[in-house]
């Protein structure tokens, strides 16, 4: 049986929009077993498909991203009064704001956390949601996953490296990794217990570099720098 605000929300049409109460796990399909993505406190969604029993389909409005919420979660959703509007940044004006986004990375990386797939809320970030978080916490949106972010950025050479540019690593036919270059061959990056270090740590680009460097090192696939801020395609 339903809840009071469970019924409330499915019986409103799929195309209204909520933001969150409070933060919110969505899931990578109705089962709600496998986190897909978090969205924080505040951030706006619109129900695409609420035919499942156990949970409805959604879209995150600032990037676009699809999930499940399950409908135990679905009182932290209200219906949002002011719609949500991109808001749009010139390059120059990302580049000013950049030394804000490598701070937020380190300070993310003092806190106590872990790698988190599927994390984008603090303490606990997967490789791309450290990143969208940093850039968000100066209101620059990024979409979600690495691979998305590398077609989204500016292709650079390593040698055009500058900080706050991002660096990307995986396959040849796709990203699956990234990280915040932070200068003289550094970046910083959230990383799996697998072949990182199980959270935020800091690498160097080099194949001189401890087994966890090397290990991304031949897995680099090149960089990109963040130029504008993203506009939601799906409004």
């Amino acid at each position: 049986m339903l809840s009071n605000s469970e019924s409330q929300i499915l019986n409103l049409p799929s195309a209204e929009e909520y933001h969150c109460l409070a933060h919110l796990n969505l899931y990578d399909s109705p089962e709600c077993t496998r986190l897909a993505t978090q969205a924080a406190s505040g951030r706006h969604l619109r129900i695409t498909s609420n035919q499942q029993i156990s949970a409805v389909e959604v879209c995150l409005c600032e990037d676009d991203y699809p999930g499940w919420v399950s409908y135990a979660d679905l009182g932290i959703l209200q219906p949002a009064t002011v719609l949500y509007q991109a808001k749009s940044f010139s390059q120059a004006e990302i580049t000013q704001l950049l030394p804000d986004v490598i701070t937020f990375t380190q300070k993310a990386q003092q806190q106590s956390n872990y790698y988190l797939w599927g994390g984008t809320v603090a303490p606990n970030y997967d490789c791309s949601g450290l990143i969208q978080a940093a850039f968000v916490s100066v209101g620059v949106w990024l979409p979600r996953d690495a691979y998305q972010q590398e077609a989204f950025t500016q292709g650079i050479t390593l040698s055009e490296l500058q900080p706050g540019d991002l660096v990307f690593f995986g396959t040849p036919e796709k990203a699956t990794h990234v990280g915040l270059y932070l200068g003289d061959g550094y970046y910083i990056h959230s990383s799996g217990k697998d072949q990182g270090r199980n959270g935020i740590g800091i690498d160097i680009l080099s194949e001189q570099g401890d087994g966890v460097s090397q290990s991304y090192y031949q897995q680099l696939r090149g960089a990109g720098r963040v130029i504008k801020s993203y506009k939601p395609q799906r409004h």
